[in-house]
């Protein structure tokens, strides 16, 4: 078995609009299986907590995530679950509740201490704490969890009000990787998100973040937004380029107005780029990478060629998960804070939504857990099948074979015959043993993937997700 990735090609090849229109359809993201609209509150809080307590029962090294959900301002793109913080003790009470929710998990495990061997700070915007609420976070956080040796610990950052000292307090409590949001430079496009950000403000983060001694830096950018052309997304990545980023995440904008309001403004300029001209930047933004030397992870991450995300792909040993691409397998996540999603062997956990039904819920000294979903054994077969298409662009029967001890053509059969109109379309090549996804599939992952997806009615995919393209 090849276990090597294939390398990106020097320029994709052309989508006719007629294959645009064909799979310009609703379709998940697949950082989880089954995805997001298959948690429900009907499912038992005894029995998340049941796989829970059995998978923290074991000696095993734990992903901590932790979600600050506070803006300073709205960004009308933004899909994410943030407040703004209009009272002076929002951000004070919030780490109060933090801080419950820990040492509750804390005595799930018999009071001993839980270790980490990643945590990630997301949002929102956890720069919007202060440098001494910073500080306070990282204690109330080693209070009840230690680090692993070498453990990855990653912050996304805004760089419209960051200062030196919110840098050196997160690199205090242990952050060695910096993501900063960018989306785009060009000012049309960043009147129409209500996001004004100067390229100045952006370099000045990026310098004091290695200066600081932060080990990885990325930048997060979004195609698809108000205004944007294959020119003015190039000079954003010409100024990206000279910042020398070892990452960049260049996402899809999710258009979700029927859950996010705020994004009708979006539609209000007239300015959104049809699904045909989003493919078309997105060739573009692989195409000027590509040249630049990062190294196509696949969906919306690149990476630097000895960057270790570029290595865990080349070796397949890339995972998806709530962040996207991941290099660590195999660590169940614990996630803390409103919205926060945690995932076991056997379950994903996600915790209210509503900041009031979230102190309420740890006021009265119970884990603030709205909903979830337990998984059978076909759910994790699927979620792997899933993973090594979103991962690996590969499905190489013998390898899954010994791992799920299932036959996948029999087993699967249904499947892989919805597989062969992407076959016929120049998307797949079917093989007995395999089914790879060719370069111009690359494009289509997320349609790929559905083929698999037992929770998706083919004839009628779910409206709940933003579209592929």
């Amino acid at each position: 078995m090849d276990t090597t990735a294939p390398s990106t090609p020097a320029r994709l090849p052309p989508i006719s609009p007629g294959l645009i229109r064909k799979y310009n359809v609703p379709g998940p993201r697949y950082t989880s299986y089954p995805t997001a609209p298959q948690f429900s509150s009907d499912v038992s809080t005894d029995a998340l907590l049941a796989d829970a307590d059995a998978d923290l029962a074991q000696p095993r090294d734990i992903s901590l995530y932790v979600h600050i959900p506070f803006c300073k301002t709205l960004c009308w793109y933004c899909a994410c679950n943030t407040h703004l913080a209009t009272r002076s003790d929002s951000i004070p009470n919030y780490l109060d509740a933090l801080q419950r929710e820990l040492q509750l998990w804390q005595r799930r495990c018999s009071g001993s201490p839980l270790r980490y061997a990643q945590l990630h700070f997301g949002g929102g915007t956890p720069t919007h704490l202060n440098p001494a609420q910073i500080s306070r976070l990282g204690d109330l956080i080693h209070a009840t969890c230690a680090p692993a040796p070498g453990a990855e610990v990653s912050v996304e950052m805004d760089p419209r009000n960051l200062t030196p000292e919110h840098l050196a307090a997160y690199r205090r409590i242990g952050a060695n990787r910096a993501s900063f949001g960018v989306q785009d430079f060009s000012v049309p496009t960043q009147r129409a998100i209500n996001r004004i950000q100067s390229l100045e403000a952006t370099a000045d983060a990026v310098r004091w973040a290695r200066e600081t001694g932060y080990s990885t830096i990325n930048l997060d950018l979004i195609y698809g937004l108000p205004h944007q052309t294959p020119d003015t997304v190039q000079r954003t990545l010409d100024d990206v380029l000279a910042l020398t980023p070892d990452r960049l995440a260049v996402f899809s904008y999710a258009h979700v107005p029927w859950l996010r309001p705020a994004q009708k403004r979006l539609e209000r300029t007239g300015a959104l780029p049809g699904a045909e001209q989003k493919l078309e930047l997105l060739q573009h933004i692989i195409t000027r990478l590509t040249h630049a030397g990062y190294t196509y992870i696949g969906m919306d991450h690149f990476a630097l060629p000895g960057d270790e995300l570029a290595i865990a792909q080349r070796e397949r040993r890339l995972q998806r998960n709530f962040q996207g691409y991941s290099t660590r397998a195999g660590h169940s996540i614990l996630g803390l804070g409103t919205t926060a999603i945690s995932q076991t062997p056997g379950a994903f956990r996600q915790n209210e939504k509503d900041l009031a039904c979230y102190h309420a819920r740890l006021d009265s000294g119970t884990l603030p857990i709205a909903k979830g979903v337990l998984l059978s054994d076909e759910d994790r077969r699927r979620r792997e099948i899933i993973a090594r298409l979103m991962c690996d662009r590969e499905i190489d029967f013998d390898a899954l074979e010994k791992k799920l001890r299932v036959n996948i053509p029999r087993h699967y059969a249904p499947e892989l015959a919805r597989l062969a109109p992407f076959a016929d379309d120049g998307l797949v090549r079917i093989e007995p043993d395999k089914i790879t996804v060719l370069p111009a599939g690359w494009l289509f992952l997320r349609n790929i993937a559905m083929c698999f997806d037992a929770y998706l009615d083919p004839a009628t995919p779910a409206t709940r997700h933003s579209r592929t393209i």
